[in-house]
């Protein structure tokens, strides 16, 4: 297998905020987002080749990761709608599993809509448990059989986030040109010193190679509605979560006590508008930040749309931090305070992908919480006043004391221990961000490269066991059937 990070940059790739910011569903973007793009690229392949409509029968392959806990992750239905033809982005949240379920009963899926096909989750897809491929330990394969006895296939590789290679694929290739290249936390300093801009000014000038001003501002501010309809949403939905875990929905109740009795169902923009205009305490905030991050993770691992942020499974601490500074922080004065944190928050996520890695399959919990609470650390200390070292410093801080988190999942599920951790991120994100506003990061003792280089380090270090595949930690000593 290749060296953790050696596989991100064979060659240093230019990645745009829409690149680690896409929409979707739950529960995992490695395990659900990815294989349901590589999906649709293998069934748009076919199509482009004149093969489809000479198909008999298609089969699956999941390897590694995606076999040891795909079935928790929704592996195998997110592969079966996008061969169906569905998209993660615009499949309506309530016909996900119905849509599933209905494929399941008739043993049919329909390609690009036009094209039935025979075709049986549970017959036609096959979990290889003890088999992984060499290049990433989220692979996965595709075979299509012809009428005339022909056959062909294609092998993919989820690589974090939502991101997907196909093998024989470079990764990474810098295919244009930016103002201002970046691959390290020294050069986005370089670059905003030299220009005396700030980091999200030097984002947005990059930003502007592939679309413009108009596009970029529109774009976020739609990810951010996203994440913010998840988030009432969550608060507003109580219950137990699918899966066989019997977790309980805790934001909806937490919400209802915080707003005393009072819930705002139908409109997120007034129940945002209800928690500014309140007044809390320290305990209150800290319930709040709370709130919101496990609403993002509960929708996520009830199958409900939400963000990468930079993956699924750590898409609630970005939303949490943002939705903290916009009703209790006083600097977050209009929209563009939302554009710009997430401007800043997705150019360090990709600097995390581009020197490490997002996967928790590769790089453990680190990978996927570790990143999100940087990124949101970061972004928040440039709203509240920072300067691009303070940014850096807060980022670093931030991944610092995610250093070596396992990724052990209950089941497989995107819920135990997961949920729960989307709530550490955020506040350890706003603790970095205070920590670094009121230091001199001159005086740091570790930069946010070396935290990156070191975070690769402890990902080639850590054993399997703690990757994403529940073979290790919580998800054997506690067990599916002890919950």
């Amino acid at each position: 297998m290749l060296e953790i990070g050696t596989y991100l940059c064979l060659a240093m790739e230019r990645i745009s905020v829409f690149d680690i910011f896409k929409i979707g569903v739950g529960p995992s973007s490695s395990h659900t987002m990815g294989p349901w793009r590589a999906a649709q690229r293998f069934v748009n392949d076919l199509s482009k080749n004149g093969q489809i409509d000479r198909l008999a029968s298609i089969q699956v392959d999941l390897y590694g990761s995606l076999a040891k806990t795909g079935k928790g992750h929704g592996t195998d239905l997110a592969v079966t709608l996008g061969l169906n033809g569905d998209d993660p982005e615009t499949i309506p949240e309530s016909a996900v599993l119905t849509t599933f379920e209905r494929i399941c009963r008739q043993g049919q899926i329909v390609l690009l809509g036009k094209y039935p096909l025979p075709f049986r989750p549970e017959s036609d897809i096959f979990f290889h448990y003890h088999e992984s491929l060499p290049y990433h330990a989220n692979g996965l394969s595709f075979r299509a059989f012809l009428r005339d006895g022909t056959g062909l296939s294609r092998t993919y590789y989820s690589v974090g986030g939502g991101f997907v290679v196909e093998e024989g694929e470079q990764e990474g290739a810098a295919s244009v040109e930016v103002p201002f290249p970046t691959d390290k936390g020294s050069d986005l300093l370089r670059w905003c010193r030299q220009t005396g801009k700030s980091i999200s000014d030097i984002v947005r000038e990059n930003e502007l190679t592939w679309r413009s001003e108009s596009a970029i501002r529109e774009g976020l501010l739609r990810i951010w509605e996203v994440m913010r309809r998840c988030m009432h949403k969550g608060c507003h939905t109580a219950g137990v979560l699918p899966g066989g875990l019997g977790v309980v929905r805790r934001a909806a109740p937490l919400n209802e006590r915080l707003l005393q009795g009072q819930t705002i169902a139908e409109d997120a923009e007034r129940w945002v508008e209800r928690i500014r205009s309140g007044r809390w305490n320290f305990r209150d905030i800290l319930h709040w930040v709370s709130c919101f991050a496990l609403a993002v993770n509960e929708e996520n691992a009830a199958f409900g749309r939400v963000v990468t942020a930079p993956t699924n499974g750590a898409a609630g601490v970005i939303p949490a931090v943002l939705l903290y500074g916009v009703c209790f922080c006083p600097e977050f004065r209009s929209e563009d305070d939302v554009v710009r944190f997430l401007l800043t928050a997705g150019e360090l996520g990709s600097l995390f992908k581009k020197g490490a890695t997002i996967s928790a399959a590769m790089g453990g919990c680190q990978a996927e919480i570790g990143v999100s609470s940087a990124m949101a650390a970061g972004a928040l200390t440039e709203r509240l006043g920072g300067s691009p070292d303070q940014v850096l410093m807060a980022a670093e801080i931030a991944m610092e004391h995610h250093l070596g988190m396992t990724c052990d999942p209950i089941g497989g599920l995107v819920q135990v221990p997961c949920i729960e951790r989307n709530t550490m991120g955020a506040v350890k994100a706003i603790t970095a961000a205070q920590i670094a506003l009121q230091s001199d990061p001159t005086k740091a003792k570790v930069s946010l490269d070396a935290v990156i280089k070191t975070m690769k380090e402890t990902a080639r270090d850590m054993s399997h066991k703690y990757k994403e595949t529940a073979d290790g930690g919580l998800a054997i000593t506690v067990g599916l059937a002890e919950c």
